[in-house]
């Protein structure tokens, strides 16, 4: 049986529940497999005809031990899943015209319009799956840029065995974002949202850290997260890049490359993955935006946290990405230790450099560029004006980067991942295209649906953040054991 263990290399291995449940390691490390599963040409072959569905099954079998969840048990969490997104390919990826061998890979077509939906449907029926048959609950707390929480809420919304907190740093997240958590009037879920967030979303993640750091607490409620900390997060996200190359490629090893709009390194963090299990991507393309902290890390060689810029990439506004942690583990040999040293120089210094050798093992397979919220904008209005296809500010900072480094990639071809639906973004929709109205490409039925309900929620001050949780969530879950 496949077990995880810290990336820190604290405690002691675990199954697969026992990781998911948990989100965190004893440690405050991340939870990573012993071993990657290792997928041959023959088997790309084999899955190269196969439902996004079926490709699901079969990677996620790689990772998920038949003990621990048998085989139909598993399609059923993959079809409860998916079967309700407005696509039945889940994923389409349709071909730019005005652009030579570029593809487009749209992840927004669940219940929130993010490609968040995609790895959160799977893991929130996961979860709820394992305490159901445990006959426990969990407190599930979750920090947001904007796209994270929706998806977390909607998932989460209903289910018995949860209590979804999901905190967003106010006014930071546009009014749609923000209304997709606040409109579901169902009462296991509670949106915080935060005054004060001097550092945006990355000031939400170290008050979830001290809270887990907090083991009274954090035994008390029993608290998880389904953030990209979770390694099954990052475990269901390698399909999409699987299920991009097969279906993009005509033939197993042929070049291709994709291009994907990055913050915490979530996605990304899976793509590399899932290229280390196998999949023969020529080039992940980082793309980022004016914060550039993924870009230092891959062109520089240094991880560190700068002052924030809002950008009209506001999903992407990230400082610290968090899961670049867990991908590094797998490049310095699983040394536990270096990531232990590494993640405390910078929590004491705010600062790491890396050597040469860690820095040319990392980078292999990766480039990076940033581009300005000009240039997003731009390629928003050239793209809808000369074919009628409209990105949100996210696929376009990919779109804006590729344009930048065509020439260094080659001739192949290249896969923007498309991160959002543009309904979510209608101020930059407008000021993008110019105009004071929206097209119909710019909106969607459950975003004007929400625009007529009534919100909740919890808001507070972020210097106030951890003493309002510690209270709130204390006072909820001792309601929900009354409940039970």
């Amino acid at each position: 049986m496949l077990k995880f263990v810290s990336n820190k290399g604290g405690g002691s291995p675990v199954d697969i529940e026992t990781a998911i449940l948990a989100g965190y390691a004893p440690d405050g490390g991340l939870y990573v497999p012993e071993e990657l599963p290792q997928v041959t040409s023959d088997q790309l072959e084999k899955w190269r005809g196969l439902s996004y569905k079926g490709l699901a099954f079969e990677i996620l079998s790689l990772y998920i031990d038949r003990s621990i969840v048998s085989a139909d048990d598993l399609r059923t969490i993959i079809d409860k899943a998916y079967d309700t997104f407005e696509k039945e390919e889940v994923i389409p990826i349709p071909k730019l015209q005005s652009r030579d061998d570029t593809y487009v890979m749209e992840l927004f077509y669940g219940s929130t319009l993010s490609f968040k939906d995609v790895g959160l449907s799977f893991l929130c029926n996961l979860v709820d799956f394992f305490l159901a048959r445990k006959k426990e609950r969990l407190s599930i707390i979750v920090a947001t840029t904007g796209d994270t929480g929706p998806a977390a809420a909607s998932y989460i919304a209903g289910k018995s065995t949860l209590d979804a907190w999901v905190l967003y740093p106010k006014g930071l997240i546009t009014e749609e974002q923000e209304r997709q958590m606040t409109t579901l009037h169902h009462g296991n879920v509670h949106p915080v949202g935060v005054y004060n967030c001097e550092d945006g979303g990355d000031d939400l993640d170290l008050v979830i850290s001290s809270l887990y750091a907090n083991l009274e607490f954090k035994e008390r409620v029993n608290l998880s997260s389904v953030n990209s900390i979770n390694w099954g997060r990052i475990m269901i996200q390698t399909v999409h890049y699987f299920y991009g190359y097969l279906q993009v490629a005509d033939r197993v090893r042929e070049e291709v490359s994709m291009c994907v709009p990055s913050g915490a390194f979530g996605n990304l963090c899976a793509g590399g993955i899932a290229r280390k299990m196998g999949l023969p991507v020529k080039y992940y393309i980082i793309a980022n935006n004016k914060n550039e902290c993924l870009h230092r890390i891959f062109s520089e060689g240094v991880f560190s946290k700068e002052p924030i810029h809002e950008t009209v990439s506001s999903a992407i506004d990230i400082l610290i990405p968090m899961n670049f942690w867990r991908f590094l583990y797998f490049c310095v040999e699983k040394d536990a230790s270096k990531i232990k040293m590494w993640t405390e120089q910078f929590e004491s210094t705010g600062k790491v450099e890396f050597d040469e050798e860690t820095f040319n093992s990392y980078k292999q397979g990766f480039l990076s560029n940033s581009v300005t919220d000009e240039a997003t904008l731009g390629i928003i209005k050239e793209i809808y004006e000369s074919e009628s296809y409209l990105l949100d500010p996210h696929t376009a900072v990919a779109v804006a980067v590729l344009n930048k480094m065509r020439s260094q990639i080659g001739n192949h071809k290249v896969i923007c991942l498309a991160t959002a639906h543009p309904s979510k973004f209608p101020n930059v929709m407008q000021q993008a295209l110019g105009r004071d109205y929206l097209p119909i490409e710019a909106t969607h039925p459950s975003i004007e649906t929400a625009k007529r309900k009534c919100q909740k929620g919890f808001t507070i001050d972020h210097e106030y953040l951890e003493e309002g949780l510690l209270d709130a969530m204390s006072y909820q879950w001792e309601q929900s054991q009354k409940d039970a």
